[in-house]
């Protein structure tokens, strides 16, 4: 009968890990060219949509504003992930292409709105992306530069308080041994009673 009980026992489970614990699931492959697409498309219709609000307000100050706006976009997107920032500007100039005669028109003369303008429009996509990197790099060193010669400044600023002090008490020193040989030199006097 133990044997019999055992055999059961043993059928069920190897029934109930076949058909529960061996199965490995598998969902669909991930396509990363489409989530990038995707981040990049909410990204860029957030910024279609105010250049849209701007166009439509007929302000140039405020197009200005947004154009100027794109770059520290791209920067704050290419910490996450330079591909999006990329499809971004692409997305982005795609829109201010389709759109350039209204830009146009509400420009005019103006310099500052026609520059930050064609410095979203005439750069290619990766080297937006490049520039901006190199941008940072730059940066960084200048900051590593500065922080180098702040720290240089700070050590002799150091040497020369500590070399001022040095020759304070070297002074003082000098001073007190010339008061000893004169407190000597009267004693002597008076010794000898001149």
């Amino acid at each position: 009968m133990k044997k019999i009980l055992f055999v059961a026992m043993a059928a069920v489970a190897i029934g109930f890990t076949t058909s529960c614990g061996n199965k490995t699931q598998q969902g669909a492959p991930v396509d990363s060219v489409a989530i990038v697409d995707s981040l990049a498309a909410g990204a860029a219709q957030e910024t279609i949509s105010a250049l849209s609000a701007d166009l439509e307000a007929g302000d140039a100050s405020k197009l200005q504003a947004t154009l100027e706006g794109i770059k520290d976009k791209i920067a704050e997107i290419i910490k996450n992930n330079p591909e999006v920032a990329k499809e971004y500007v692409v997305k982005v100039q795609n829109f201010l292409k389709e759109n350039a005669d209204k830009i146009k028109s509400l420009v005019g003369d103006n310099a500052a709105v026609a520059a930050a303008l064609s410095a979203v429009t005439d750069i290619e996509p990766a080297n937006v992306v490049n520039g901006l990197l190199e941008q940072a790099g730059e940066a960084a060193s200048n900051a590593k530069d500065a922080a180098v010669d702040a720290a240089n400044q700070k050590v002799e600023e150091a040497k020369q308080a500590a070399a001022d002090k040095a020759s304070e008490v070297k002074d003082a020193a000098k001073q007190k041994a010339s008061d000893a040989v004169d407190a000597a030199a009267d004693k002597t006097k008076k010794a000898l009673g001149l």
